[in-house]
């Protein structure tokens, strides 16, 4: 029990995709306008990743080794266009709101890396609490950037336009190799 505690806790402080990993930093970026926003994000990305270590820790005893990464990558995507589909259908606002992040969750590296390192090398229950501690923590660190972005909201000073610019530019995406 204390070992699957372990589990659950390590991707919400010790290891945040976020603020540790520094792992999925573009969705990070993008979608936390405020924190409803990366509350809902985060949300929506902790199931897919809960849903898609179990259904990985399911299957990789049957994925041949060359196919590993193509057939972690075709769960995930299943499990998002699943979530888009819900999205769309029951929440409309949010999906305008989040717009192309939702399918963006496919290409998000927490997702595979978390299937690679940990979902492909363990059973389905400490599959699920490395999911949801992962997902969580990704959660926290989404409201958390939401809620300073909305304290820190640049409309609240008066700062030279062309500044606001160039700050929403850089604050909506990162440098290759980083998301």
């Amino acid at each position: 029990m204390k070992n699957y505690w372990k589990i659950f806790y390590n991707g919400i402080i010790p290891g945040n995709p976020v603020f540790v990993l520094l792992l999925g930093m573009c969705a990070t970026l993008g979608t936390t306008s405020s924190a409803y926003n990366g509350l809902m994000m985060g949300v929506a990305t902790a199931a897919v990743l809960i849903c898609s270590n179990v259904v990985i820790s399911l299957i990789k005893n049957l994925v041949p080794d060359k196919v590993r990464i193509p057939a972690f990558i075709v769960v995930i995507a299943s499990f998002v266009t699943v979530l888009q589909l819900v999205v769309n259908a029951w929440l409309p606002a949010l999906n305008a709101s989040l717009g192309i992040f939702i399918p963006l969750i496919v290409v998000n590296c927490i997702l595979l890396g978390r299937a690679e390192a940990f979902a492909s090398k363990n059973g389905i229950f400490a599959s699920l609490l490395d999911g949801l501690g992962c997902g969580v923590g990704f959660t926290f660190a989404l409201i958390l950037l939401g809620a300073t972005r909305e304290i820190w909201a640049p409309e609240r000073f008066s700062a030279p336009q062309s500044f606001l610019k160039i700050t929403a530019c850089f604050s909506s995406c990162s440098p290759p190799g980083l998301s």
